[in-house]
């Protein structure tokens, strides 16, 4: 399949629904061989056959992305059928559990941290060895404005999103003089199985009540169908190369990538800096 990203090859985590899904197909559509993951078999074989319907390329392999020697064999299943990866997407995750620090399950708590931010670290710390050595690689982490702003009853959220910004940044500063690009992405706010998930959860309706009301707004009004359509076409962006010069740049939905790179890059450890208003997720 010709397109803008023919010969590239990617690995996608948490791609069987939502967000990753769409990023999947979106990479795929422009020529891309894409390895999907998830523990879901059965979504990541329905993302497969989307991949495959359009005439794209496409490896499901399931694995938990917490768990170390999953992610390597996920990783080398990838490598096996496609060859050496080019372009890495951290897409899994979760919300929740919601309340005060003093309420929350810790375990619970912790085993989210797990989800978002060792799961990120996993696929890097497997993927990127590779990618530094033949000087070529991006690694796109899916992170959100919830690791920007302090929202009360959302710490778990909150760190684990906040600490995958700040992995991106310090990846970008490590691996940039070998070649490696790593940027961090806000998908924007789309009602996708996690989002109907925090509004039925009763901890959410509790503890964040405007989050839900915003949630449940949002699915009365708006198209899924562009959000995640915006989304996708960040990740191809970034992925087509045009944009290194982003590398360590906490990008939003709204950003225009090619006006960005007119703009002075911020300083170190600056990417952070909140840029827009804070919003209920």
């Amino acid at each position: 399949m010709a397109g803008k990203l023919a010969g590239q090859t990617v690995l996608v985590t948490g791609a069987g629904r939502g967000f990753g899904k769409a990023i999947a197909l979106g990479l795929a559509a422009e020529g891309a061989a894409v390895t999907v993951t998830a523990r879901s078999k059965d979504q990541l074989d329905a993302t497969v056959a989307e991949v495959e319907g359009s005439g794209g390329r496409a490896l499901a392999v399931t694995g938990d992305v917490t768990n170390r020697e999953d992610v390597a064999r996920v990783v080398a299943a990838a490598e096996k059928k496609f060859g050496p990866l080019t372009i890495l997407v951290n897409n899994a995750g979760v919300t929740g559990p919601f309340g005060p620090v003093w309420v929350v399950d810790p375990d619970e708590w912790w085993a989210a941290q797990a989800v978002i931010l060792r799961g990120t670290l996993l696929f890097m710390n497997a993927v990127m060895p590779g990618m530094v050595e033949r000087h070529k690689g991006r690694v796109i982490n899916v992170a959100s404005l919830g690791g920007q702003w302090f929202t009360p009853y959302l710490s778990c959220y909150g760190v684990a999103k906040a600490g995958q910004i700040r992995l991106s940044e310090h990846a970008t500063a490590e691996a940039k003089e070998h070649g490696v690009h790593v940027f961090a992405i806000e998908p924007g706010t789309v009602i996708t199985d996690m989002a109907e998930n925090t509004m039925a959860s009763p901890d959410a309706q509790r503890w964040v009540p405007k989050m839900v009301q915003h949630l449940k707004s949002l699915k009365a009004t708006g198209d899924p169908a562009k959000g995640l359509a915006r989304c996708a076409e960040m990740c191809v962006e970034l992925s087509s190369g045009c944009y290194d010069a982003l590398a360590g740049r906490f990008l939003l939905p709204k950003d225009d990538f090619d006006k960005l790179l007119l703009e002075p890059p911020p300083k170190a450890g600056s990417a952070t800096v909140p840029r827009e208003p804070p919003r209920t997720h």
